[in-house]
């Protein structure tokens, strides 16, 4: 299928973005000439980001992988990502149809460009990373209450658990 001209320009916008910072993709075009582009952005406390690029024939989609559904306390994590979604700079928080968190953007193909894809990518990162924390003690206190006793009574290693030490039972 022949991709329209923006089409081609934003695909190769995204693929100078990923080359100029050494981060590996996989790219797939779908019957209806969408292409998507699959990848991970590294972090700190949310180790990997889950990206996928959607460009089509008018517009790029940006969704990023955040949480999966809260366990727990669903008013309180979404007031948080409501309030959070009036500080964001170029992205928003949503919900997927299993009430799965992420990350989205939608940019026109005609203004895309390595600068502006890297400044919301960048926020991305910084957003799900930031917040990342918040959410699984908003979300999921019990479990992480629960994963604290299992493994002090396994003698198991809690050292990724430190940032939640406050939850233990």
């Amino acid at each position: 299928m022949t991709l329209p001209e923006d089409q081609v320009a934003g695909i190769d916008v995204v693929r100078e973005w990923l080359a100029a910072n050494e981060i590996e993709a996989t790219e797939e075009e779908s019957e209806t000439g969408e292409v998507r582009v699959s990848f991970a952005l590294p972090g700190t406390n949310k180790l990997q980001t889950a990206v996928r690029l959607d460009l089509g024939r008018h517009a790029l989609g940006i969704h990023a992988f955040v949480c999966r559904r809260p366990d727990e306390n669903f008013e309180a994590v979404y007031r948080f990502l409501l309030e959070q979604n009036m500080r964001l700079f170029g992205v928003a928080y949503g919900l997927d149809s299993d009430g799965d968190i992420y990350l989205d953007a939608r940019l026109p193909l005609t203004s895309v460009n390595v600068e502006d894809l890297d400044s919301l990518l960048g926020s991305v990162l910084t957003y799900a990373d930031e917040t990342f924390n918040v959410l699984l003690e908003l979300g999921f206190a019990t479990s992480i209450r629960k994963e604290w006793a299992w493994r002090e009574a396994r003698g198991e290693s809690t050292a990724n658990l430190e940032a939640f030490r406050h939850l233990r039972g």
